[in-house]
């Protein structure tokens, strides 16, 4: 017999809840059911496409029984107060980005989580992208573990206004935790382990506005991640560049939502026949919940005996006589809107397939809070010009 779908409240009715609700409307497992937002005439507009109803305040709507999931689609300050109050009402919880802007936040809202049965999911995208899907098969089984991930993101601040509240740090957290965030969740996610510590720095425009930070992040003592971010380009000159260096192997992905990759790789006999079965394997960008995108595909180019049969890297022998380079896309920059998309679908698919098995989310609250942590500290160590230690070790 058919469940029910999930009931959602949508506490927002900016760009990015009708971004998100018109990403999931072909999801069976949801239906949006109520909407609220500081802006009533916003949220009839956006209750209208849905027969959904409309509530005064979302905490008027935590009151209400019929509600399964709220869906935080607020300013980023916002975040943690309601997800933290929906979590104390028996409501799961689909949150944007970040999961909260001050430690304080952050600590009660982790203890919330921890206390209730209920599921907290935060909608860091990169985790259902499957590009990054791949990269993350071709590191298990070909290219090893990053030694350094680097991301570059050059982005527009065309439509952000000198009153806009990106810029107030007490309402965005400031850019490494309303943006920052994302990629330093990327990069645990690819490296395998969470920030031991880290430096920042930051650069102002003449307004005083900082618009260029950049961090340098310790994962444990042999892996260094650099992140650098700035908003002061125009939308047609903008770009993005996430770089794995693998020792013998580099990976090159472009967009901050990531559609297209190249790896550029030596290796040994075993590896060489890997990546030429790569365009005929089936499985390589799977990701649970994302439905294939048109153009999705890998090539390759392989020279073999392209090089002598010894090398060596970062102090051990290696056997890597073999030269190739993967292209992995999932249709180009004409797909990036089809993409984010189905990634935003595929989290609250994710979402749904946690309540009803008690499966653990790709992107709950121990990797939010991670990565969030993380961004804070950033924050903090830019203001301070200071390490900000997280590993835990009092030595």
């Amino acid at each position: 017999m058919p469940r029910s779908p999930l009931r959602l409240g949508v506490v927002g009715a900016g760009r990015f809840a009708t971004f998100l609700t018109e990403a999931v409307a072909d999801l069976s497992d949801v239906t949006v059911h109520v909407v609220t937002d500081q802006d009533p005439e916003a949220a009839q507009v956006l209750a209208k496409g849905y027969v959904a109803r409309v509530a005064g305040s979302w905490q008027e709507m935590l009151d209400d029984p019929t509600v399964d999931v709220v869906v935080v689609a607020t300013p980023p300050a916002s975040h943690a107060e309601i997800a933290r109050e929906a979590l104390w009402c028996g409501k799961h919880v689909f949150c944007e980005k970040p999961l909260a802007t001050t430690t304080a936040d952050l600590d009660a809202l982790v203890v919330a989580a921890t206390a209730s049965d209920r599921v907290l999911m935060v909608d860091h995208v990169l985790r259902y992208n499957p590009l990054l899907a791949a990269v993350a098969r071709l590191q298990a089984e070909l290219l090893g573990t990053p030694q350094r991930f680097l991301f570059e993101n050059d982005a527009s601040d065309e439509d952000l206004h000198d009153a806009h509240w990106f810029w107030d740090q007490e309402a965005s957290g400031g850019i490494f935790v309303e943006h920052g965030v994302h990629f330093f969740d990327a990069a645990a996610m690819l490296v395998g382990r969470d920030a031991t510590s880290v430096q920042a720095t930051v650069a102002r425009r003449t307004t005083g506005h900082v618009d260029l930070v950049s961090a340098v992040v310790h994962h444990g003592d042999d892996v260094l991640a650099t992140h650098t971010h700035s908003f002061t380009h125009a939308h047609r000159a903008e770009r993005q560049l996430m770089r794995l260096d693998h020792g013998a192997a580099e990976t090159r992905v472009e967009g901050w939502i990531p559609v297209e990759a190249v790896v550029d790789l030596w290796t040994d006999d075993a590896g060489v026949d890997l990546v030429e079965q790569l365009p005929t394997r089936g499985d390589l960008f799977d990701v649970d919940g994302f439905r294939p995108v048109p153009g999705t595909a890998a090539t390759v180019d392989v020279r073999r005996a392209a090089g002598s049969d010894h090398a060596r890297g970062r102090g051990r022998d290696l056997t890597v006589p073999h030269h190739a380079r993967i292209n992995l896309t999932l249709g180009g920059q004409p797909a990036k809107g089809a993409v984010y998309a189905e990634s935003v679908r595929a989290a609250m698919a994710d979402l749904v397939r946690a309540v009803r098995t008690g499966s653990t989310p790709r992107s709950g609250v121990t990797e939010a809070a991670a990565a969030t942590r993380l961004a804070l500290a950033a924050t903090s160590a830019a203001g301070h010009r200071s390490t900000v230690d997280l590993s835990g070790d009092p030595s």
